[in-house]
């Protein structure tokens, strides 16, 4: 008992959270961008990160024969973008592309330049697509239109959804933007952040929020990305049978170590004690009953391999993302001297855990 509560207050380089951590990497949600070169897939990436067209441009690495992916952040990667680059090639094959897709939360976005009528090769990969049933979430973004008469842009929109959704055999929801308006700024942008966050709910905690309550929330985003990643970290190392039993404590010790230096301070046991309490007695107990349950359940042959396994990652990270969340409200209010409200932390860890677990469950 003691070794354990040593290892958690002071965490050491574990080669088995080197694993999860690359596990997670590899198996990131990822939004799989569809369309020609100068649709506007960069500048979409560009719009959702807040990066230049520099940093974007240079950050695509060779992903697949057909495509090249662009992680983000790249230094601790919680979301990935597949983009589809040889779609003007007759042989295209999307199997690889898919197979990257299937086993993590995703979207398909079909990119489309409002003025580009000629889409056979998105079409023809579309087809293909649609043949392996396997790609759920589908959203189409029309690009430039601000460039086009508000009746040219309307036929355009028309004839495209409608050769699109020939091809998918269902309705599809579709988004019109423009990144390069003479105003300056994108048109629709949050319209389409909101149909995205739609699809993949974790583009949701990812986008920064530029109105905060106070200083405290404000500093919570800076570091809001690394604790996402140390989720994910968790979540994915909680897909084996009782490797999550270790892994999960130790991902969330490092992370928890990691916050603490950033608002310079020690971590420690008192420093634990303190903000477990502040958690609350039944925090501790549902947290150890919870993950004991969990490595049990993992054990059932078949469903806990699946069932199991995928309620068993969504709960980790959960967890991790409402403990990450209220340690730095936590870490916050210590720094600065400041009194914490026990039911305040509490609140903020539930909401966190709801929108971690919603983050994993419909992502």
């Amino acid at each position: 008992m003691f070794e354990s509560i040593k290892s958690f207050v002071n965490p050491d380089k574990n080669p088995d959270l080197s694993s999860a951590f690359d596990y997670h990497s590899k198996n990131l949600p990822t939004l799989w961008l569809l369309g020609k070169t100068g649709a506007g897939k960069s500048s979409l990436i560009q719009a959702l990160t807040g990066l230049s067209s520099i940093r974007v441009g240079n950050g695509f690495e060779p992903c697949t024969k057909n495509s090249q992916a662009y992680n983000f952040p790249q230094e601790a990667p919680v979301l990935r973008f597949l983009d589809t680059r040889g779609l003007a090639e007759a042989d295209y094959d999307p199997d690889q592309d898919i197979a990257m897709c299937v086993q993590q939360s995703h979207a398909l976005l079909i990119v489309s330049k409002i003025d580009d009528p000629e889409q056979s090769s998105v079409i023809s990969a579309l087809k293909k697509i649609r043949k392996k049933r396997k790609i759920k979430h589908l959203l189409v973004v029309h690009t430039a239109v601000c460039q086009v008469s508000e009746s040219e842009k309307n036929r355009l929109v028309a004839h495209k959804m409608k050769q699109l959704e020939e091809v998918w055999g269902e309705s599809l929801t579709n988004v019109e933007v423009d990144f390069e308006t003479t105003v300056g700024e994108i048109y629709q942008l949050d319209k389409l952040k909101e149909r995205i966050v739609q699809l993949l709910p974790i583009v949701g905690l990812m986008i920064q929020n530029k109105e905060h309550a106070d200083y405290e929330e404000s500093n919570f985003e800076t570091l809001k990305r690394e604790v996402l990643w140390y989720s994910g970290s968790a979540s994915a190392s909680d897909l084996l049978p009782v490797v999550g039993m270790v892994s999960v404590p130790a991902v969330q010790a490092k992370m928890l170590h990691s916050l603490a230096n950033q608002y310079g301070l020690k971590w420690d046991l008192t420093t634990l004690s303190e903000l477990t309490s502040a958690l609350g007695t039944s925090f501790g107990i549902q947290y150890g009953l919870k993950l004991g349950v969990r490595q049990l359940v993992k054990l059932i042959p078949g469903y806990g391999q699946t069932v199991g396994a995928a309620s068993a990652a969504a709960v980790s990270l959960a967890t991790t993302y409402g403990l990450g969340r209220t340690a730095c409200y936590y870490f916050y209010h210590k720094s600065k001297g400041k009194p914490v409200n026990e039911t305040e932390m509490q609140n903020l860890y539930k909401k966190a855990f709801s929108q971690g677990k919603t983050v994993k469950e419909n992502g």
